[in-house]
C-alpha cells in the first residue's frame, strides 16, 4: 500500500503512514500521542502483535486483512468518549454497505458477517499535551479466511473476498473517509446521533442472551438494541436492564 496514493484518494485530509511491519499499530500511535500534530491513519501490511478488546490476540495474514490504527483527538476528558467503539462499528458498517457488502453489529465491538466475525475494533486513549484526549482506534478486518487461519483462530470466522480483489490503496481510503465522517459527527453529536443507526444492525436483537465474566454468566435476557450511551439493553423479568461495557464476553444462549 500506498501512503501518498491513499491520502490522495481520501477526502478526509487525516495523515497517512504506511509501515510493512509492526507489533501493534494501536501501540505505535499511542506511544507517539503527545507528539502527534492532528489525526493520523497508521496502516500496517504485517502486523505481528496485534490486540483485541482485554488484551486478546488478533490474528491477522497480509494478504488476507487489512489492519490499522486512527489517533483522533477530541475535546474533553473519557467521559466525552463513551459508545464510541459502537459509533466506529456504524462507520465500518455504513461503509461496507456502500462497497456492497451487508453486515451486523455485535455488541460492544465486532462486526459480524453471515454470524461470524469480520472485524474487530479497540479504542485506547492517551491524554492530550495541553487538554483534550487521543483516542486511538484500531481495527482488523479480515478479507480472506483460509482453513489455516481458522485453524488458529479455533472458530469459523468471516471474510469478503469481493473486497480482497479491491484495489487496496482505494479500500482504504474509503474506511478512512467513513471513519473519519463519523469521529467528526460524534465529537459533536456524541452516540446519540448514532444508536438508532447500531440497532438497526443488531445481530442479535430479540434474541436471548448471557454476559459472561470469566466465563461465569453475571447476566441473561433478550437483547433489546442500545440506548444513547451505548449501554446494552437487556429485557429480563425483572424489567429492562442497561449493561455497561467491562470485561464481559456476549453470547447467544445455547
Amino acid at each position: 500500500m500506498n501512503a501518498a496514493h491513499i491520502a490522495a484518494l481520501s477526502r478526509s485530509g487525516v495523515t497517512v503512514e504506511v509501515v510493512h511491519e509492526t507489533g501493534s499499530t494501536n501501540a505505535d500511535l499511542l506511544a507517539r500521542a503527545a507528539s502527534l500534530a492532528g489525526p493520523l491513519l497508521l496502516v500496517a501490511e504485517n502486523q505481528t502483535a496485534g490486540r483485541g478488546r482485554a488484551g486478546r490476540s488478533w490474528l491477522s495474514s497480509p494478504e488476507g486483512s487489512v489492519t490499522f490504527s486512527l489517533a483522533w483527538r477530541f475535546e474533553g476528558g473519557p467521559q466525552t468518549l463513551i459508545g464510541l467503539p459502537l459509533a466506529i462499528g456504524v462507520a465500518l458498517a455504513e461503509t461496507l454497505a456502500g462497497l456492497g457488502v451487508q453486515v451486523q453489529l455485535k455488541w460492544p465491538n465486532d462486526v459480524l458477517k453471515d454470524g461470524d466475525k469480520l472485524a474487530g475494533i479497540l479504542v485506547e486513549t492517551q491524554s492530550a499535551p495541553g487538554g483534550g484526549i487521543w483516542a486511538v482506534t484500531g481495527i482488523g478486518l479480515n478479507l480472506l479466511m483460509p482453513d489455516e487461519m481458522e485453524a488458529r483462530l479455533g472458530r469459523s470466522a468471516a471474510g469478503v473476498p469481493w473486497l480482497a480483489r479491491m484495489e487496496r490503496d482505494a479500500l482504504m481510503a474509503a474506511l478512512l473517509d467513513g471513519l473519519a465522517a463519523a469521529l467528526r459527527e460524534f465529537a459533536v453529536r456524541g452516540f446519540g446521533a448514532f444508536s438508532a443507526r447500531w440497532n438497526l444492525r443488531h445481530a442479535w436483537q430479540g434474541e436471548t442472551v448471557v454476559l459472561l465474566d470469566a466465563g461465569k454468566v453475571v447476566q441473561e435476557g433478550l437483547a433489546a438494541g442500545v440506548d444513547d450511551s451505548g449501554r446494552l439493553l437487556l429485557d429480563t423479568p425483572e424489567g429492562r436492564v442497561p449493561v455497561l461495557a467491562g470485561d464481559v464476553s456476549l453470547r447467544v444462549k445455547a
